[in-house]
């Protein structure tokens, strides 16, 4: 009876105690907390309850009206189409690449250190300086172009012609593949040598080590780098917009393109009802490589 007292009471004390240490942390999370409702969460809401009224004055319920003037629009449907490609293109070339330098580097190669440091200065940059020499690079008289008519190629228009899409995809992969590089090198680390080692003695090559090994045990991190490559690849509006302008060509008139436009004509039901359409897809997106994630390791256990 007496160890059965002592034991409640025991117990009574820890959650005593973990109520008070609950307490401080919601205080300490709090300022956190209301920056994000105030800053994030409640203007997602009014973006949401906006696409679904004629106007943001007299708030009349206009139903799925707005989505379907979105998807009667040709320019939005040219936005769409351009962002998904560009996602698609340019998201498998970025994880590739980075896994690939990744690997490199992980190895013992001449000058590590500074090639480690030489792909993470992107992230540092300010982004009027890229702008600025990706201008001087590919503008009609920039230096591609000059060395292109060194051997009697003739000079191309980059941002004027579907090549411009080319150009904004080497922005995105120079800006982006230096963070992932860091993310593959963390996880490599992570995975230990006795493994290979192990392979090795066993006879299994290095193509059979990278699959069976590096690839499985790389796994969470390549999940996050994908989802947050995919993040990127949606907000490569900046660099585009500095580059080119408002309305630049066809081939890279991207979904921010349309809802700054949008914003511009003050057509803010358009504006929210795209915005609406961008986070679900991106949701949906998200959510697929959960699933997908979930299942492989469920198939790898």
């Amino acid at each position: 009876m007496k160890q059965r007292f002592f034991r409640q009471d025991d117990d009574r004390k820890i959650m005593k105690w973990m109520r008070k240490d609950a307490v401080v942390a919601w205080l300490f999370l709090a300022p956190s907390a209301v920056g994000f409702a105030l800053f994030y969460l409640v203007p997602f809401i009014m973006g949401v309850f906006y696409s679904f009224v004629d106007s943001p004055v007299d708030r009349h319920f206009a139903g799925l009206d707005n989505y379907r003037e979105l998807l009667m629009s040709e320019s939005f449907r040219k936005a769409v189409t351009n962002t998904f490609y560009f996602s698609a293109v340019s998201v498998p070339l970025n994880l590739t690449l980075s896994l690939g330098l990744a690997v490199l580097l992980n190895a013992n190669l001449y000058l590590q250190k500074w090639l480690r440091t030489a792909y993470v200065l992107p992230l540092v940059v300010p982004v009027a300086s890229i702008v600025f020499v990706w201008q001087l690079l590919f503008d009609w008289n920039g230096s591609v172009n000059a060395w292109l008519s060194s051997f009697g190629t003739e000079r191309v228009d980059w941002m004027k012609t579907d090549a411009a899409r080319y150009v904004i995809i080497v922005v995105y992969l120079w800006k982006n593949i230096g963070y992932n590089v860091v993310l593959f090198l963390a996880g490599l680390q992570q995975i230990p040598k006795d493994y290979y080692e192990t392979a090795h003695v066993e006879g299994a090559g290095r193509l059979r080590q990278f699959g069976s090994i590096t690839l499985v045990y790389l796994t969470p991190t390549m999940f996050f780098v994908v989802i947050l490559s995919i993040m990127n690849s949606f907000k490569v509006f900046r660099e585009t917009y500095l580059i080119a302008g408002d309305y630049p060509h066809d081939s890279i008139y991207m979904m921010q393109h349309y809802m700054n436009n949008m914003f511009t004509s003050l057509d803010i039901q358009k504006l929210t009802a795209a915005a609406t359409m961008m986070f679900g897809c991106i949701l949906l997106i998200v959510i697929g490589l959960f699933a997908l994630e979930r299942r492989y390791r469920q198939f790898m256990e």
